[in-house]
């Protein structure tokens, strides 16, 4: 819910009853641009990204490069973790209320006899916004897969990035990791260079075939660029050269990676200079991922027993970067888990057999969540490991009085790390 009742209303007022939540087409888009003036034609030089894990990272880690080489830069990036105007970033600042609402009115009023999506109907927003401000960079992400995501409709953006792809959204995109890379890589254009993260064997020869086909420049980790990760930081190699960088400000052995990729973009696309981004990648902000919370009723729960995290992995590749970090901790970690109906609960728990002291299953306020209960009776039944059902947020503060010390691991759901950050401080 929007803290201003009039976007709340506009916000509500977008989401379609006669279309599912996700609808995947390009039709109603083009139709919705065409009634709006089309202004997918008229954005800043756009870099779009897509991907399985890592793509708010690597935008993240980009957008603090540009910003550190004096440039403007818009982002599109979903979901919101708290308000929906941290979606669309203007020049560095996330939409106010007072330029959000008439554009939302807008689409409202264009969308009228279109049965759009919600995220069709809140992309076509981003773009008005974006063409209605100048900006040196638009950073776009797609909001689910690729070739058919609403985002897809920039004809010629200035580079495409894939993040490393895994299973997820397997009932839209595809049952092998070849069908899913087959919709991500739907972004890439003619002659347009698109820079890939690490990949599975099988999606690194996908990308090849489908690069080939679009004459799209093929910049692959493993073969364009590579990193090693060291004690202080990280050795990029990128062609023939290398560079020294610093540990980034991101939690997690996953953001090396990520941090790396957003480099090789910004030397081939930007041309930056390596002093910047080693300041970037060194000082970038991205909330919700590893991120380590110091007050509010969360930390005063947890008390002098150790740190407090919150990551908003939710499927079984995140896990296991999540589970790299529960290794590298000298204490036991207790993990309290909220997550959608949707995802893979055992995919996701698997990684994480054996390395956790505790789990603690708690209700997200979402229609689509599992509750705490059956979330942990299906966890029990499955045998994958010892679990205690927390209820609702506020009520799971009872449950952690009776965990030892350690640290403890709030994740499973950006939904679930939104709401702590918005309630739960």
């Amino acid at each position: 819910m929007h803290l201003n009742p009039h976007i709340n209303r506009l916000l509500e007022g977008l989401n379609n009853p006669s279309l599912p939540g996700v609808d995947l087409s390009l039709d109603r888009m083009w139709q919705l641009l065409e009634c709006l003036g089309n202004p997918q034609d008229h954005l800043p030089p756009t870099i779009h990204i897509a991907g399985t894990n890592g793509k708010g990272s690597t935008i993240a880690f980009l957008r603090a490069i540009y910003e550190a080489s004096d440039c403007r830069v818009h982002a599109y990036i979903s979901p919101h973790l708290i308000q929906f105007n941290e979606r669309i970033v203007l020049a560095g600042r996330i939409i106010s209320d007072a330029l959000l609402a008439p554009l939302l009115q807008r689409v409202s009023d264009a969308a009228r006899d279109i049965p759009v999506t919600f995220f069709e109907a809140t992309t076509a927003v981003a773009f008005l916004a974006f063409r209605e401000h100048p900006a040196d960079v638009l950073l776009l992400e797609t909001g689910l897969g690729g070739r058919l995501d609403a985002t897809n409709v920039v004809a010629k953006p200035i580079a495409t990035v894939l993040t490393p792809i895994h299973y997820d959204h397997m009932e839209f995109l595809g049952s092998t990791l070849t069908q899913i890379a087959t919709e991500k890589a739907g972004i890439l254009k003619r002659g347009v260079p698109c820079y890939v993260g690490q990949q599975a064997p099988e999606v690194r020869e996908s990308l090849k075939n489908i690069a080939r086909e679009r004459q799209s420049p093929l910049h692959m980790h493993g073969r364009a660029w590579s990193y090693e990760k060291s004690p202080d930081g990280l050795t990029l190699t990128h062609g023939k050269a290398q560079y020294r960088l610093p540990v980034p400000s991101l939690v997690g052995d996953h953001q090396y990676h990520n941090a790396a990729l957003a480099s090789v973009v910004a030397l081939g696309v930007l041309r930056a200079t390596i002093p910047i981004i080693r300041h970037a990648i060194s000082h970038t902000y991205w909330p919700g991922r590893m991120q380590q919370l110091t007050s509010g009723p969360w930390v005063q729960a947890w008390g002098q027993r150790g740190p407090v995290y919150l990551d908003g992995g939710h499927n079984p590749s995140a896990a296991h970067e999540l589970a790299a970090w529960v290794a590298a901790q000298r204490v036991p970690v207790t993990l309290v888990l909220g997550m959608m109906k949707r995802k893979d609960i055992m995919g996701f728990l698997e990684p994480l057999k054996g390395c956790l002291a505790n789990i603690i299953t708690v209700t997200i306020p979402q229609p689509e969540a599992w509750a705490a209960d059956d979330l942990a009776a299906t966890i029990l039944k499955a045998g994958v490991m010892q679990v205690s059902a927390g209820g609702t947020l506020p009520e799971v503060a009872d449950v952690l009085g009776q965990c030892g010390d350690g640290a403890l691991l709030i994740a499973g759901s950006l939904y679930l790390v939104g709401e702590i950050l918005k309630n739960h401080g």
